[in-house]
């Protein structure tokens, strides 16, 4: 805010800024925009859209524009009419799903971070083959952008016809912070897929997030129960509270990783450069990767690891997702588009897995049918376990092909 002026958004690629002066003179619109002679007059028509929603008719609006879609400009009038004071007028728009259900069992192999203050990155997200697409409030957005930040990803969940199939999932921020309470009010009506909770320390964590979901799907008449949720550990605290996390909400779909996080938490010291008799990295975090597992596992969800920060590196990339799936990571957090190829390869059932799968399974039912519990498949024992772990894999490498 600036006097009596109040302003939104940003000036920066696929985005603008907006600033809304009072006044009592009849709404006026003055526009200036990079693609202003072919869409000057519909930038116009959307600001006068968004105004009536919220029954403004008076007053100036100034758009300065650099190509932003129209769920983003309507995101950044919104956010300058609320600052001002102004309330949308009810609607009688009925609770439409905007997608397609999820389901709890799909896969997750690739998460892609997307700064939610950054429409640029939002508008071909769904063109990347991740699996899910995380908008993020929490740690990509400094604090005094959180409020527009908000609003622009709830426009961007409803009106983007960008996204694909993919999961949607959204990144609150901690309900015991300043800002969760208002992240999930805002989100919420706009149907994700997921949210997913940072920081969780304790079932109480979730069941508090479940409580507010459950009674802001209500007020929008949205089928109770339908958006999951995530939580993230990243402290020693809510490490060895993962079974409880984990088995918290019937929302609960995956239980997530934090690694930069954790380590800080528990004063983990980098190694140095060369490593020499140092440990090996990430040998911090083994112990609590395996409890996160260990828990997911039990609790029927799918544990998910952390992301892989330098993204210049594609074969420590690789090498950190064969770790995390020989653990039991059903898969991991990604910060770039072009480390999505990779994450999918490492966490897929190649041809020779398949292969190996399919003859440990047939040779099984063979045994079975025989009366046999157990055999040997190559020199090695196979018994119902080994089988199901085959059929299991075989399963996710028909759905794949």
């Amino acid at each position: 805010m600036e006097g009596n002026r109040f302003i939104a958004g940003a000036a920066a690629k696929s985005d603008c800024l907006v600033a809304y002066e009072r006044g009592d003179a009849p709404m006026s619109v003055v526009v200036r925009s990079s693609v202003g002679a072919l869409f000057g007059k519909a930038i116009g028509a959307t600001v006068l859209r968004v105004a009536s929603e919220f029954g403004v008719s008076s007053g100036l609006i100034k758009v300065d524009d650099d190509g932003a879609l129209d769920g983003t400009l309507a995101a950044r009038v919104e956010a300058a009419l609320r600052k001002a004071g102004f309330v949308r007028l009810p609607s009688t728009a009925s609770a439409t799903p905007l997608r397609a259900a999820s389901s709890r069992g799909r896969f997750r192999r690739a998460r892609l971070y997307l700064p939610g203050d950054q429409p640029h990155l939002a508008a071909n997200a769904g063109l990347f083959g991740t699996d899910c697409l995380i908008f993020d409030l929490e740690d990509a957005v400094v604090a005094e952008r959180k409020f527009d930040t908000r609003i622009l990803v709830r426009r961007t969940l409803e009106e983007s016809l960008m996204l694909g199939d993919r999961e949607i999932v959204v990144r609150i921020n901690p309900l015991s912070s300043p800002y969760g309470r208002d992240d999930l009010s805002e989100i919420v009506r706009a149907r994700p897929h997921a949210i997913t909770l940072p920081k969780c320390e304790s079932a109480a964590d979730v069941t508090e997030a479940d409580e507010a979901i459950s009674a802001l799907e209500k007020a929008a008449g949205i089928k109770q129960g339908s958006i999951f949720l995530m939580p993230i550990i990243e402290t020693a605290a809510g490490v060895l509270s993962s079974r409880e996390i984990a088995q918290a909400s019937p929302r609960n779909v995956a239980l997530c990783f934090g690694r930069e996080d954790f380590s800080r938490d528990i004063g983990a010291v980098a190694p140095p450069a060369g490593g020499g008799a140092f440990p090996a990295k990430g040998i911090e975090s083994l112990l609590a990767r395996q409890m996160i597992i260990l828990a997911a596992r039990a609790s029927g969800i799918a544990p998910l690891d952390s992301v892989f920060a330098d993204v210049e590196d594609e074969e420590g990339l690789f090498l950190s997702c064969l770790d995390a799936r020989a653990l039991g990571f059903a898969g991991k957090g990604v910060l770039h588009p072009l480390q999505i190829p990779i994450v999918m390869k490492a966490f897929r059932p190649t041809e020779v897995e398949a292969s190996r799968a399919e003859k440990i399974v047939a040779a099984f039912d063979g045994a079975a049918a025989e009366g046999r519990g157990a055999i040997s498949v190559d020199g090695q024992m196979v018994d119902a376990p080994v089988a199901e772990k085959a059929r299991a894999l075989l399963r996710d490498y028909r759905e794949e092909h």
